[in-house]
């Protein structure tokens, strides 16, 4: 009966994201946030009652990682093989893309039987969202004159500026803890830095946290040294999304102020703004002697802040001293991955598999994406296979 419900809800929605990119949580209605969340519960429901839902009898789905991958790479593969699609990896060396294809033709030649197409590049600030949507206009091309079959849609798998896979099933995790999207509505979540002992991980996770969560009502509270900003156009859409949902948006320079009374804490690591800026000129210049210096200079004021840790002290600031801890996973636990951290150990082992269940949403996130993205009517096609009861595994 919770199926039958779950379903009929999502008639009630329209789906304005058939044959659109995912590539932004920000370009999305809040209507069609919601609709990715519900197709993914709905699925998940399935999938737990052994309910097939290959709706593709073939096609091709590709995934082109620009940068290395575990939970998102594999959250890709599991969410088009549930559907029935194949995946197939495109490794740049081995392609013509080493050898100066162009963005054009690569999108035109992987696409003849293609369904959907996930891509990952956040190395670059300022070249990874841009890449996606080179991608989409040469798709738009390719379907315009015919040389296409049908436009693939294309998934942002992380860029420059958002992570929206992550932030979605992260709001899926917590939609799943606290009851209900409604029940977010004033819950304080602390997006923190925390110290790492590397130097160059992405903005894209704690921009994708403020962005997102701020449209739901919730009080969100960045938190960073001085000089660690985010890129200044996202944090300031997360003040304006927090004044239009009723919520709040507060940024200070201190972790423990951020954990005080704190319902969630996120604490990650990021490298500052300023830092990749400067990061990406390097690489596009190739300049590898430049990358050493700046990666020394950039650890050693890291270093300043190592107290900058989630433990069990600011942990016992928290509401109840009991806030749910997150993370995008892998975390810098002090005394098992390094030697100083993000994390204490024992705090993390305390939540580690809340974070592993944190994680296992993406691969319904995912799939609800393509769902979305292929089927004009997906209420009617998850009532079809329901009604179907095709078995997963049969038994």
């Amino acid at each position: 009966m919770k199926l039958k419900k779950q379903i009929s809800h999502l008639e009630k929605e329209d789906n304005t994201l058939f044959g659109q990119d995912f590539l932004l949580t920000w370009e999305k209605t809040e209507a069609e946030l919601r609709m990715i969340l519900d197709l993914a519960q709905v699925m998940k429901r399935m999938r737990d009652r052994n309910i097939s839902l290959r709706v593709f009898d073939s096609g091709l789905a590709v995934s082109m990682f620009r940068d290395k991958s575990t939970r998102t790479r594999f959250s890709f593969a599991s969410a088009c093989n549930l559907l029935g699609l194949t995946v197939q990896d495109l490794d740049e060396e081995k392609s013509q893309l080493s050898h100066g294809e162009t963005t054009r033709e690569t999108a035109n030649m992987i696409s003849f039987l293609s369904d959907i197409i996930g891509i990952r590049d956040d190395m670059y600030l300022g070249e990874g969202n841009r890449f996606m949507r080179e991608m989409a206009e040469s798709l738009d091309e390719g379907f315009e004159k015919e040389v296409l079959p049908q436009r693939p849609g294309i998934i942002n798998l992380q860029c420059d500026l958002d992570h929206p896979t992550q932030s979605m099933a992260d709001l899926l995790h917590l939609v799943n803890e606290f009851g209900s999207l409604e029940n977010l509505k004033g819950k304080k979540i602390a997006m923190t830095w925390a110290y790492s002992p590397s130097y160059g991980k992405p903005l894209s996770v704690p921009q994708g946290i403020i962005s997102l969560m701020t449209r739901f009502g919730m009080n969100v509270h960045l938190a960073h040294p001085e000089g660690y900003n985010l890129i200044p156009e996202i944090t300031d859409l997360a003040g304006k999304n927090a004044t239009e949902s009723g919520g709040a948006f507060t940024i200070s320079h201190s972790m423990e102020e951020a954990f005080a009374g704190a319902d969630i804490v996120y604490p990650k690591s990021w490298a500052p703004f300023h830092v990749m800026e400067q990061r990406t000129a390097l690489l596009k210049n190739r300049d590898t002697g430049g990358l050493k210096e700046l990666e020394k200079s950039c650890l050693a004021n890291n270093a300043q802040f190592m107290n900058w840790e989630c433990d069990e002290a600011k942990m016992k600031l928290t509401k109840n001293g009991e806030a749910l801890y997150m993370h995008c996973l892998p975390a810098d636990i002090s005394g098992v991955s390094c030697e100083r951290g993000e994390v204490q150990k024992e705090v993390f082992e305390k939540y580690r598999i809340k974070t592993y269940i944190e994680a296992g949403y993406k691969p319904y996130i995912i799939a609800a994406m393509i769902f979305a993205n292929r089927f004009m009517y997906p209420a009617d096609t998850l009532r079809l296979l329901s009604k179907l009861k095709m078995e997963r595994i049969w038994e």
